[in-house]
């Protein structure tokens, strides 16, 4: 049913005609005014999308908000049935004008297809946000690392053996000598 979310577009459509006939003062201007107050109530009941039965579903931007209000209604907003006949009813009377019709149009197919959905068993369900895991610093740590980064690579890290140590210890910690002679020549 995540289609149906996308339907909000289509109900601004309904707010649009309703706004040109209220402004461009149409014969029946009320009917305007009503498919406005209509679109704006569709649009806040339909922002919050409801959750997947398989995968995850993302939230949208403030719906966290409208959620709390949209469960108030109990199963009035949860029951798809009631959906399909409240927009089969909101649908009627904006489709007395022509500015109009488009976005009745639109509540009459989003009614049929709330009606499809509610006879497949479908009802809308809220995002719940869960509370996030922090993982224990304690537990995800076993050994602090011993020497700062950069670290060589594991090969290299490996403990030189004692040969190796009393080979070191007989190198003097002088300066080098570079093999490859170096020229100062500016042209």
């Amino acid at each position: 049913m995540q289609k149906l979310n996308e339907g909000v577009t289509a109900l601004k459509i309904l707010i649009t005609g309703g706004i040109v006939a209220t402004a461009g003062q149409f014969t029946q201007w009320y009917f305007g005014a009503y498919s406005i107050v209509a679109g704006v109530f569709v649009c806040l009941l339909e922002y919050p999308r409801g959750k997947r039965r398989k995968g995850s579903t993302m939230e949208r931007c403030g719906q966290k908000y409208m959620t709390k209000v949209v469960k108030l209604f109990g199963p009035l907003s949860r029951n798809y049935y009631v959906r399909a006949f409240l927009h089969l009813v909101l649908s009627v009377p904006a489709g007395f004008l022509l500015a109009t019709i488009l976005g009745t149009a639109c509540l009459a197919i989003a009614s049929g297809i709330y009606l499809l959905a509610a006879t497949r068993g479908e009802q809308w369900t809220p995002i719940e946000s869960k509370p996030k895991e922090r993982p224990q610093v304690g537990g995800t740590i076993k050994q602090p690392p011993s020497n700062p980064p950069p670290r060589p690579p594991a090969e290299a890290r490996k403990k030189p053996s004692e040969e190796e140590d009393e080979a070191a210890a007989g190198v003097s910690s002088g300066p080098q000598e570079n093999p490859i002679p170096v020229t100062d020549e500016v042209v």
